[in-house]
């Protein structure tokens, strides 16, 4: 009977045993659960990431209540990232002749139109200054000056009083690719160079869009329009080509700061100041503010004055010498760049480079160039 007591109590002990073994067994399995990745055995984790490939080994464990805990590695997952993309925006359009914002692409494919305007005392004031994209400023006879109005952005309803053109006007010019020229006409010989050139003559010989008003004497009192000049323009003819480089609306200009410039173009005395609040240059002529019939006061954006040497051409007009190179005065934003003029060939833009030869940037605007003779220019000093 003792022996069946010692019998039970084995059993009993046994079974307690086994209890213990498969509860411990139960906790070695759980641990990895709740202190992943680790496990009994050492199990290892990589990661690498290489862009834009993301690889990670990720750890199991499988328990096994005989045989113990063992650690196994699945096979390693990839995910593949889409490919970084960027998007290059396309530079903002401008018009070709101001460097300003072009919100009208019908108008930004005109060709560029020449109007020569007359400066003698019986033609004042005139008409279209402050609408032009470019104004050029020549000497001609009588020791007076002429104007170019160059129109590709802009619109004046009435432009003038239109006057003859010049042999230099070809060598100025071209560079616009076959700009539209609005004339009265001229001599035979100028008649035939602007004829055989690339400008594309619309003189009233061509076209009968000019008239003539009653409120000043002939020959100073022909006139058009800007509509009605530009639509003697060719279907496909090409738009006007840039002329100069601007610097960004936001960027400060160059140079030194500078109040203005007085010009001397023979008999015509000019002088051009800054204005901060308006950020536009104000013409003064002959000791007067000159003003425009249309819009007042005569403005730009930028004043660049070009050195000239003249030479006598026919009918007693000298001609500028365009072609080569020389001394440039630049004004733009309340500062003065002195700089030097480069033109090599007629279809080139005027090159307007600073001392230390990097390119000029002027105001994004209008732009009025003077072409006095050498040593006729004298900067204004800043107070």
């Amino acid at each position: 009977m003792w022996r069946s007591a010692l019998v039970l109590v084995a059993l009993a002990a046994g079974a307690a045993s086994c209890s213990s073994n498969a509860k411990s067994a139960e906790t070695t399995a759980a641990a990895p659960a709740s202190t992943a990745p680790r496990t009994t055995q050492a199990a290892t984790t990589t990661a690498a990431t290489e862009a834009p490939t993301t690889t990670t080994e990720v750890p199991t464990t499988t328990t096994d209540a005989l045989q113990g805990t063992t650690g196994r590695t699945v096979p390693e997952t990839t995910t593949t990232l889409p490919p970084e993309t960027t998007t290059t925006l396309p530079p903002e359009p401008v018009y070709p002749l101001t460097g300003l914002p072009n919100p009208d692409p019908a108008i930004a494919a005109r060709p560029a139109l020449i109007v020569k305007i007359d400066n003698a005392p019986g033609a004042r004031p005139q008409s279209g200054f402050n609408e032009a994209d470019i104004v050029v400023e020549e000497i001609v006879n009588d020791n007076l000056t002429r104007f170019a109005m160059v129109f590709q952005s802009g619109n004046a309803s009435a432009v003038g009083p239109i006057r003859s053109g010049r042999l230099q006007d070809v060598n100025i010019f071209s560079s616009l690719d076959h700009p539209l020229f609005a004339w009265s006409g001229g001599n035979k010989t100028v008649t035939d160079t602007i004829n055989a050139s690339e400008l594309i003559n619309i003189g009233p010989s061509k076209a009968a869009v000019y008239y003539r008003t009653h409120d000043k004497a002939a020959p100073h009192n022909l006139y058009s329009s800007t509509d009605a000049l530009f639509g003697r323009a060719v279907e496909g003819e090409p738009a006007a080509k840039q002329q100069f480089e601007y610097r960004a609306a936001d960027a400060a200009p160059g140079g030194s700061p500078s109040p203005g410039v007085g010009i001397s173009l023979d008999s015509i005395d000019v002088r051009w100041d800054w204005n901060a609040s308006t950020g536009l240059y104000e013409r003064t002529m002959e000791g007067k503010a000159h003003n425009d019939a249309l819009s007042g006061r005569v403005t730009t954006n930028n004043v660049v004055v070009l050195a000239m040497e003249y030479v006598p051409g026919i009918s007693h007009s000298p001609d500028a010498q365009v072609l080569g190179g020389g001394e440039a005065f630049v004004f733009t934003g309340g500062n003065y760049i002195h700089a030097q003029w480069v033109k090599q060939d007629i279809h080139d833009p005027f090159s307007l480079l600073a001392d230390d030869g990097t390119p000029i940037l002027l105001t994004p605007g209008r732009t009025f160039i003077e072409l006095p003779r050498i040593g006729h220019t004298l900067v204004i000093p800043a107070s």
